[in-house]
């Protein structure tokens, strides 16, 4: 029978393979506030939240209502921030994407109006308003691909902080290893080869070798899914030396 490889376990899912619920403080959203509201809000505390290399800010407003928004790099305890249409487009303040001029440097955007802001949420990431068109506002990706939006949707000024945190090293196994966890993904990763045969397909053998092609079908069953999955091509492309004949 074998034993199913590992790679089909964490696909069925379970809670041993999930990201830890612990240590984590609440969904990095913005307020639920209308979008004719103009509210203050002062920065009282910069917390961490496990699983998150962006520092969160702790904003309470003038109503009381606390909310944890993604920090932007110059943030500091003390400083205040501004929602609505009124708000100056400055490092921190959140408005319309409507309202931000052409090539200023944004974060946290919301996809849809009142969702809070769902993407460019990574560390060290931002994005540029590129234009104001007639059905909406295109927004510029770090990745250099370009996006249409509702104009309503909100923004925040400025680039989020905490980037560069990557490129540190880890030092430990163990660092690495909680680092992982905290996200929910696989470390240490062992390489099929190195395993017995009755754990991996490419497992067993006199010496560590695949011994089939490891160019598997897009429809291959779970146990065999493992290798290059369907794979146009595999290895380094070689280029062709021209040669130049004399006449």
């Amino acid at each position: 029978m074998g034993k199913r490889p590992l790679v089909r376990r964490r696909g069925r899912g379970g809670m041993q393979f999930r990201a830890a619920v612990t240590h984590k403080r609440a969904p990095a959203k913005y307020p639920s506030f209308d979008l004719s509201e103009n509210q203050q809000g002062d920065i009282i505390d910069l917390v961490h939240e496990s699983g998150r290399d962006v520092p969160l800010s702790k904003v309470r407003f003038g109503n009381g209502k606390i909310s944890l928004i993604p920090a932007v790099l110059g943030t500091k305890v003390g400083s205040k921030i501004s929602f609505g249409l009124d708000s100056e487009i400055s490092e921190g303040n959140v408005t319309s994407i409507q309202n931000i001029p052409d090539g200023t440097t944004v974060c946290n955007i919301e996809k849809q109006f009142g969702d809070g802001g769902s993407f460019i949420k990574s560390a060290g990431t931002s994005a540029t308003v590129f234009s104001h068109e007639d059905d909406g506002v295109v927004i510029k990706l770090r990745s250099g691909k370009f996006t249409k939006l509702n104009p309503k949707n909100r923004a925040m000024i400025g680039t989020l902080a905490g980037g560069g945190v990557r490129d540190r090293p880890f030092m430990r196994a163990g660092v690495k290893w909680r680092k992982f966890k905290s996200r929910g993904h696989k470390y240490p990763i062992v390489r099929g080869v190195a395993q017995a045969a009755y754990v991996h397909p490419h497992g067993g053998g006199r010496h560590q070798h695949v011994g089939q092609s490891s160019t598997v079908s897009r429809n291959a069953p779970p146990g065999a899914k493992v290798g290059s999955i369907a794979a146009r091509k595999t290895g380094r492309a070689r280029i062709k030396e021209r040669k130049s004949y004399k006449k």
